[in-house]
C-alpha cells in the first residue's frame, strides 16, 4: 500500500466547490474530490496548528492536556508505528515552519526523511543584520516576513514555498512510484496568512489595492468596519488558494502519468478554517469556535474507488474528526493501533454498502483550544461549555517548550513533577497550573446553536442561540460522557463546572 496524506493549512470548506460553494477557482481540488469520497461533517479536534498536528500524528485529542507544543516521549506516532510494525518508509515534505521552530520539536524526526522549503510567514530563514525596509502597513508584523520578501521574486511561482513543496512531491513520486509500502506526508502552508501570491493569481479575482498602506496580513481581532479591506483580503485568500490548487494539479498530473490511482490511497484535509470577516472577526483562536473554523474539508481516495467519476451519492454525512486520520492510515497499511488512541478508522464508512446518511461513526465530536471553552457537536446542536470564572487547569508535559521558547522559568517553578496522566507509560512529567479563559465577547451562559439548517452563506440562522434547560442538561451529560471517554484530566471537569 502507498498512502499520500495532503494537508492544506486554513483551507476553508465554505470556499470550495466540492461543498457547494463557488468562491474560489479550484479545478484541481474539484478533480481530486471527484476521485474521492467527500466528507460533509468532518471536524477539527484540537486547534490551532501544532495541537492539530499532534492529534494527526497520535490519533488523540491534544487540547484537553496541553497547548501548542512538541511531541511527547509517550506519544505513539503514526510514522514510527508504521515503520516498526510494517516496515513502511515515511517521508514528510512541508513548508509549515512551525515544525522546525520552538514548540514543534520531534515531529519531523519521526519520519525516515524530510524536506523543508523555507520562507513562510515568520520563518527565520534569511540572514539580514540590518533591518529591512518596511513600508507603511496595517495588520500583523514579523521581521522575518519582511526579510524573506527581499530574497524572492514575488511574481515567480517557483519562488514560493507551497509550489516548491509540490515540486518536491513530484520528485518523490518520480523516484518512488515503482516502490511499495511508503507513506508521503505532503503539507503546504497556503492558503494560511499572510495572503501573498503572484499578481497573475490576484488578477483572477480583481484583487487590486490602491490605498497608501501595505495590507495582506490582518491582525487577529474584530474587523474595524472597512468593507474594502474585507473584500480585498477575501480576494487575496482566494488567490493564494488558487496558486496552491494549480500546483496541486501538477502533482495530480504526475500521479496520472504513473497511473498511481490504482494502487495509492490519498487523503486531503486541513487543520482548521480561518475567518475572513465572517461574524465580524479576522482569523482564529480568540473568538467563539464557529462552524467555519471547525467544520473542515476531507477527501479520501481509495484505489478501488477510482471507477467513480462523479461526486453524486459519493459523500459521507457521518460525524468524523481529526483524531480519525491516524487510525485510518494505520488500517490502510494493515497496522494495529497502539494503546490510548481516541480516533477510529474511517474505512468502514467507505464500504459500498455503508455509505448511507444514517451510518454512525461518532455520536458526537468534541473540539476546542487548550484552556478555553470546550465544545461538542452531536450532528444537530453545538454546545459551548465555558469555564468557570477564576478557574484553572493543568498543562501536562515532559517537553517544556512553547510557541516562542522554553516555558517561562516562573511557570516552570510553579510546576509539580510526577505521573499524573495514566496514558504516559509511567513517564514522569510536569503539571503546571494555567488560568482558564473564555472566548471574546462571551455571554454569561453556555451557548447552544441549532445547526439543522445552517448555511455558511446565511449567518443569520446561527445568530440566535437556543435557550432550553432540558436540552442543555442532555448536552451537558453528553459532554461529560465524551470527557470521560477521551481521558480528560480531573481539572477539566472542575473548571467546566461538571464535577
Amino acid at each position: 500500500m502507498k498512502t499520500i496524506f495532503i494537508i492544506m493549512d486554513s483551507l476553508n470548506k465554505h470556499y470550495l466547490n466540492a461543498y457547494g460553494q463557488n468562491k474560489a477557482i479550484t479545478p484541481n481540488l474539484d478533480r481530486l474530490a471527484k476521485k474521492s469520497v467527500v466528507f460533509d461533517q468532518h471536524f477539527s479536534g484540537s486547534l490551532p496548528c501544532m495541537p492539530a498536528r499532534r492529534e494527526m500524528m497520535t490519533g488523540r485529542l491534544n487540547f484537553l492536556e496541553a497547548p501548542w507544543g512538541p511531541i511527547e516521549p509517550w506519544d505513539d506516532c503514526l510514522p514510527v508505528e508504521l515503520r516498526n510494525q510494517k516496515k513502511i518508509y515515511s517521508h514528510i515534505i512541508t513548508d509549515h515552519y512551525h515544525y522546525f521552530h520552538s514548540g514543534g520539536e520531534a515531529y519531523h524526526t519521526l519520519f525516515d526523511s524530510w524536506e523543508f522549503p523555507r520562507g513562510q510567514e515568520g520563518d527565520k530563514w534569511k540572514a539580514l543584520v540590518e533591518d529591512p525596509e518596511i513600508p507603511k502597513f496595517k495588520g500583523k508584523n514579523r521581521r522575518p516576513y519582511w526579510v524573506n520578501r527581499k530574497f524572492i521574486d514575488s511574481q515567480n511561482d517557483e519562488d514560493y514555498p507551497t509550489p516548491q513543496c509540490f515540486m518536491r512531491a513530484m520528485d518523490f513520486v518520480e523516484n518512488n512510484h515503482n516502490a511499495d509500502n511508503w507513506h508521503l506526508h505532503l503539507e503546504v502552508f497556503d492558503p494560511h496568512e499572510p495572503f501573498v501570491s503572484p499578481d497573475h493569481y490576484k488578477d483572477l479575482y480583481g484583487a487590486h489595492w490602491d490605498k497608501d498602506y501595505h495590507f495582506d496580513w490582518p491582525s487577529y481581532g474584530p474587523i474595524d468596519g472597512d468593507p474594502d479591506e474585507v473584500e480585498y483580503i477575501r480576494k487575496c485568500y482566494n488567490a493564494s488558494l488558487t496558486m496552491a490548487d494549480v500546483w496541486l494539479g501538477k502533482f495530480l498530473d504526475k500521479m496520472d502519468e504513473y497511473d498511481m490511482w490504482k494502487d495509492t490511497a490519498v487523503i486531503l484535509t486541513s487543520d482548521h478554517g480561518h475567518l475572513l470577516g465572517e461574524h465580524g472577526y479576522w482569523a482564529k483562536n480568540y473568538m467563539f469556535d464557529y462552524q467555519e473554523l471547525v467544520n473542515i474539508p476531507l477527501f479520501i481516495h481509495l484505489p478501488e474507488k477510482d471507477k467513480k467519476d462523479t461526486n453524486d451519492n459519493n459523500r459521507i454525512n457521518a460525524l468524523t474528526a481529526t483524531m480519525d486520520i491516524m487510525p485510518t492510515l494505520m488500517e490502510l497499511h494493515g497496522a494495529q493501533l497502539p494503546p490510548n488512541v481516541h480516533g477510529k478508522s474511517l474505512l468502514h464508512l467507505l464500504q459500498e454498502n455503508d455509505k448511507d446518511e444514517e451510518k454512525v461513526h461518532h455520536d458526537a465530536v468534541i473540539y476546542g483550544y487548550f484552556s478555553k471553552d470546550v465544545n461538542i457537536y452531536d450532528g444537530r446542536y453545538s454546545y459551548c461549555r465555558q469555564p468557570l470564572d477564576g478557574s484553572y487547569l493543568y498543562h501536562y508535559t515532559a517537553m517544556p517548550r512553547g510557541f516562542s521558547d522554553f516555558i517561562s522559568r516562573k511557570q516552570l517553578a510553579s510546576a509539580e513533577m510526577g505521573v499524573f496522566l495514566n496514558t504516559t507509560y509511567g513517564i514522569p512529567h510536569y503539571r503546571m497550573p494555567i488560568n482558564s479563559k473564555k472566548h471574546m465577547d462571551a455571554p454569561d451562559y453556555n451557548i447552544i446553536y441549532d445547526l439543522k439548517d445552517y448555511d455558511p452563506n446565511n449567518q443569520d440562522n446561527q445568530s440566535q442561540p437556543v435557550h432550553d434547560k432540558e436540552l442543555e442538561r442532555k448536552l451537558e451529560n453528553k459532554l461529560k460522557e465524551l470527557l470521560i471517554r477521551y481521558d480528560a484530566p480531573e481539572c477539566q471537569f472542575e473548571r467546566l463546572g461538571l464535577k
